[in-house]
């Protein structure tokens, strides 16, 4: 399949997508956001892949829509392009964050407005100290389409959520780290290889297992407790039938580590 505006590797059970407008500040084109939704698809039905990476290439992540170009459509008389691009983005971040397998975003620099909406729908957020966060809806007449108002609110709390979400201000990658917006910072040199670091022990470990945890966390946010033991119990009791349990135990019992096959 051909891949506009990004690059889609795959390489030791990580797939990345690198968002690849650098000149834009990989601001989304409905090309990229096509480009992007093919190729989470791909990732999900590739048993190979166990993590999936997302960044961006230069100086920023992603500096969310291509402001210049909707501002462009809304000035032709009677064009919707600007408001059918917003429509068609906004499915994006939950398709992301609906992925069944860990994401990490590694924000490189700039991640703003729907740069931001991307990296708020992945598991984990390592970020450069390079990096600049925004919230930047409101200086557009716009609001956050999902990420935003739902999850940011669970990672910074809700006052910490409405301040960067009304204001609309800027912060650095300190700020963002210290306020849980980011899970860690890293010098904008290591980015690559903390990102790597962390994937690798991420593939190492029970595919089966990561997933229904990843499916018991977020399930979490949104039922009681009682619900919440139940399912994992049951799920559970499923795991405990899987290879990967079987080689698990026996690792543990020859004190190796183990070798985990998704089965």
């Amino acid at each position: 399949m051909e891949y506009v505006d990004i690059l889609y590797t795959k390489e030791a059970a990580v797939a990345t997508i690198t968002l690849n407008r650098p000149d834009k500040r990989n601001s989304f084109s409905p090309e990229m956001v096509a480009s992007i939704q093919n190729a989470v698809a791909d990732a999900t039905s590739d048993d190979d892949v166990r993590v999936l990476v997302i960044t961006g290439a230069g100086q920023a992540f992603c500096a969310g829509g291509d402001v210049k170009a909707m501002a462009d459509q809304f000035a032709k008389p009677r064009s919707t392009g600007a408001r059918d691009a917003v429509a068609e983005g906004a499915p994006l971040y939950g398709l992301v964050h609906h992925f069944p397998k860990p994401t990490v975003a590694a924000v490189n620099g700039v991640c703003v407005g729907g740069g931001l909406e991307m990296a708020l729908a992945c598991d984990i957020r390592i970020a450069s100290d390079r990096a600049r966060f925004s919230e930047a809806f409101v200086r557009r007449g716009m609001m956050p389409m999902g990420s935003g108002t739902f999850i940011l609110p669970r990672l910074v709390g809700v006052d910490r959520a409405c301040l960067l979400i009304f204001a609309g201000d800027m912060i650095d990658a300190k700020e963002a780290e210290r306020i849980g917006l980011v899970t860690a910072v890293v010098s904008h040199e290591q980015l690559e290889s903390a990102v790597t670091e962390l994937t690798q022990k991420l593939t190492k470990a029970a595919p089966m297992a990561v997933r229904a945890a990843k499916e018991a966390i977020y399930r979490g946010l949104s039922t009681g407790l009682d619900a919440a033991l139940e399912w994992a119990f049951a799920r559970n009791g499923e795991l405990a039938k899987t290879e990967d349990h079987e080689e698990g135990s026996k690792a543990f019992v020859e004190k190796r580590e183990p070798v985990f096959r998704g089965k």
